[in-house]
């Protein structure tokens, strides 16, 4: 199984209502500094409508200026259907929302 199918998985893990960060999914694939290459995985996601790569912040709660599908506004779109808001700096409350690993 590639890196890239690795992080997939993970992120298929994150439950509506939760995002996590690039970097605590790179810890959970036991590469804590691979952080960057989390998020070019999910710049290809191969399934959008399965890998929930919207799901997926940096480490202060911000979006993704570049979310690769469509945009931060989208990823803020989709996050808050899901129950997820973010500010007007489209940054997420991590306090609140970050998922802590479990389903």
């Amino acid at each position: 199984m590639s890196f890239y199918d690795e992080v997939y998985d993970i992120v298929k893990l994150i439950p509506k209502g939760k995002v996590a960060t690039y970097g605590q999914i790179a810890k959970i694939l036991a590469s804590p500094k691979a952080s960057r290459a989390v998020g070019y995985a999910l710049h290809f996601n191969p399934a959008p409508g399965i890998i929930p790569c919207h799901r997926v912040v940096n480490r202060s709660g911000a979006l993704a200026p570049a979310f690769a599908f469509g945009g931060r506004e989208v990823q803020a779109q989709l996050l808050a259907q899901e129950g997820v808001p973010c500010d007007d700096d489209y940054v997420v409350d991590l306090k609140v929302y970050q998922w802590n690993g479990e389903e």
